[in-house]
């Protein structure tokens, strides 16, 4: 069976020249609609959703851009399968089309091949970043893995202990006990908590406990 794909760009020449590579490449894909704006792509997806396989977007429409027209078919049909393909390869475009729900994302410079490739994965549930862009999801990862670290990793063993059994209702009497410690450490090492995640509530450090995953309810 051929994976059956709509077009979205609102060039006839990029559309006819995609439409041609693709079925050239590939006996296994065929092109089965075409469409000109993001209002249009909407309401083709809305009406032949079950009959598409995967989407091929053009970033820059007129009337709703490829990503706000995204985010309207995946609010459709959240298994939708998008492939952004666009001018731009900034880290910005890419964030915003991922977090709309597309699956792939490739740059008009790609070598039709890529296309191809892309329009493969995703119809196959993956995700697929050309070389240009997947630079921006790596770095975002780490990003994201360092702010964890730098927010909750900044506490001590002990002070995650200690947090643990405050987030879990226990006063600094019984902390102080459990631990053979004396109140006034105690008291330390929850003022020592509070500054290092600029967290000043009980309410707010149980919050942060939960969210983190150090203590459990």
């Amino acid at each position: 069976m051929k994976i059956r794909i709509v077009l979205a760009d609102d060039h006839v020449v990029v559309r006819s020249g995609l439409k041609a590579v693709i079925e050239k490449l590939s006996t296994d894909m065929e092109v089965v609609g075409q469409v000109s704006d993001g209002e249009e792509l909407v309401t083709y997806a809305r009406e032949h959703d079950k009959e598409t396989d995967v989407y091929v977007v053009d970033i820059s429409m007129p009337l709703l851009n490829g990503i706000e027209a995204t985010a309207k078919i995946i609010k459709l049909n959240p298994a939708a399968k998008i492939i952004i393909l666009s001018m731009y390869d900034d880290r910005v475009s890419v964030e915003k089309s991922l977090k709309a729900g597309a699956k792939g994302y490739l740059v008009k410079v790609s070598s039709a091949y890529d296309i191809v490739e892309a329009i493969n994965e995703v119809s196959q549930g993956k995700f697929y970043l050309c070389n240009k862009v997947s630079k921006y999801v790596v770095q975002g990862f780490l990003d994201k893995k360092q702010h964890r670290k730098n927010k909750g990793g900044g506490l001590t063993p002990k002070e995650r202990e200690v947090l643990q059994l405050i987030a879990e209702g226990h006063s600094s009497k019984q902390i102080a006990q459990h631990f053979n410690l004396s109140l006034n450490t105690i008291h330390v090492h929850r003022n020592n908590i509070m500054r290092k995640l600029g967290i000043h509530k009980q309410a707010e450090l149980v919050r942060f406990a939960l969210k983190e995953g150090i203590a459990q309810l």
